[in-house]
């Protein structure tokens, strides 16, 4: 038996990638091809595919034995981005491609039986991991090259075919380079003009954005609940380029990466359906987990609308996410972790027949706590802002003081500044990241600012998580307000935003 040869590849598990080494060994047996290394059903169909890419592809198969090990050995790999790294690796074990040209060159792609290179999901992370371990040339399908660009620091080619990536490496033809990364124009958000009345709930998503607080809205249908929640997004700051990067990392693995704007630097905002499945909110499937609405909703907006029509089994899966910021998927093959860090936006009627006015609704008592029930008190307890919606009254004039959005960011991206340069030294971005610990003792309030919190914990109104939240929200409402630091009555407002009453 001849020396092995050797390729690289990737492995991901949920958004982290693994450098795989593939040894290609050839002889020393009946023909065959063995697979080893924890490969899953998709990789191991691959045997199939190679073999007929590179037979189509005009080179011969050598018909003896042959073994394929991919390493880590105890790694899972999944998926068929490995069939450009087996097919090479063969051929470099019969001679066909020298060793040299595969060392530290990582090969991404599947294979169609005609030699065709098909694109995969999850380029971008796996480039990633190949920088992070030190591989430096890579070859992916020509179609994910604007998404590979992403990438710096890697010398990048695209592939339309087995035949094009074997010339190159035998005979140094080349092979396509990515262009310029274009850049993501913001797109004019929706205006929050365009709300009607409702100063209480634009006071509340005004304070949402400036903290990264979570928000629930409640009112009659038609008051603009939808509407305020489509606005946020054009509040919030552009993304910093390594979240902007996370997030398409996550779109990548879940097949969600538009090919005309890879790098979007605007917060994302994703409203599921009230119907939709535990699998979907929050990551997983029946193999490899996929992430779901929290993940694609990292660093920006998750809205469900008509809350109260979620199954409570899946209200209660974001209890941990919100505290965490990440999903952990387990599976008998290892933990998959995803991140989640999103703002939480909830809307709802307050009863079932949901008329225009309250006065006409015809639901008993039990009926409507049992409505609203289905929030249950520790999410309850997660969501830093209340808001009743109010009916609409009038139309003419109504709209005759409602800011604009572009004057509401300019206050948002203020008091974010003030909140980031404040925290910058500990690694906090917002006040809703900061620990409650840290905000009791490092930032202590006098006593006589905090009174209002103790009085509330005293009446059992307030939960120790809740006045933390509460406090979160006073440094929000004082950098909006220019303040150095929360004044009592900073704190009492955030509180009239904690009122029960309003759920």
């Amino acid at each position: 038996m001849a020396a092995p040869a050797r390729a690289w590849s990737v492995a991901l598990r949920g958004v982290e990638g693994h450098a795989v080494e593939i040894e290609a060994a050839i002889g020393g047996g009946l023909p065959g091809i063995h697979l080893v290394g924890l490969p899953d059903a998709a990789l191991h169909e691959s045997k199939d595919r190679v073999r007929a890419a590179v037979v189509n592809s005009g080179r011969a198969w050598p018909n003896e034995r042959i073994v394929l090990a991919l390493s880590p050995a105890t790694l899972p790999k999944a998926g068929s981005g490995f069939d450009l790294a087996l097919a090479c690796g063969v051929l470099a074990a019969a001679g066909v491609v020298s060793q040299s040209a595969l060392d530290r060159t990582v090969l991404l792609g599947e294979l169609a039986l005609d030699g065709r290179l098909r694109p995969v999901r999850g380029v971008l992370p796996c480039l990633l991991a190949a920088r992070a371990a030190g591989l430096r040339r890579v070859v992916v399908p020509a179609a994910t090259l604007p998404e590979a660009a992403l990438v710096d620091g890697l010398d990048l080619h695209g592939a339309e075919s087995l035949r094009d990536v074997l010339a190159w490496l035998t005979e140094g033809r080349p092979l396509r380079h990515p262009g310029p990364v274009p850049p993501c124009p913001r797109a004019e958000p929706p205006d929050l003009a365009d709300v009607i009345g409702q100063a209480d709930a634009r006071h509340a998503l005004e304070v949402a954005a400036a903290g990264g607080h979570h928000l629930l809205m409640v009112g009659p249908p038609g008051t603009g609940k939808t509407m305020l929640a489509q606005r946020i997004t054009g509040l919030l700051p552009a993304l910093a380029a390594d979240d902007a990067l996370a997030l398409a990392a996550i779109r990548s693995v879940a097949g969600r990466l538009p090919e005309n704007e890879p790098l979007s630097t605007i917060a994302p905002f994703v409203a599921p359906h009230h119907s939709t499945s535990m699998a979907a909110l929050v990551g997983g499937g029946s193999r490899t987990a996929k992430p779901g609405a929290v993940s694609l909703a990292h660093r920006g907006i998750l809205f469900l609308d008509e809350c109260a029509e979620f199954g409570s089994h899946l209200l209660e899966s974001l209890r941990t996410p919100l505290e965490e910021g990440e999903v952990r998927l387990a599976r008998a093959e290892g933990t998959v972790r995803y991140p989640a860090r999103f703002q939480l936006i909830l809307a709802a009627n307050p009863c079932p027949c949901a008329p225009a006015h309250e006065r006409d609704c015809i639901c008993p008592s039990l009926v409507r706590r049992r409505y609203l029930g289905r929030l249950s008190g520790p999410l309850l307890d997660r969501v830093d802002l209340r808001t009743r919606m109010q009916p609409v009254t009038r139309l003419s004039g109504a709209d005759e003081t409602a800011e604009n959005t572009a004057s509401v960011r300019a206050r948002v991206l203020a008091a974010r500044a003030a909140a980031a340069e404040r925290w910058a030294p500990h690694g906090w971005r917002t006040n809703a990241e900061v620990p409650g610990p840290v905000l009791r003792t490092r930032f202590a309030l006098p006593s006589s600012t905090i009174r209002p919190l103790d009085a509330g914990l005293r009446s059992g109104e307030l939960t120790a998580r809740g006045a933390d939240r509460a406090l979160r929200v006073a440094w929000t409402l004082s950098d909006l307000a220019g303040l150095d630091r929360p004044e009592r009555e900073t704190v009492e407002t955030a509180l009239y935003f904690r009122d029960r009453r309003a759920s």
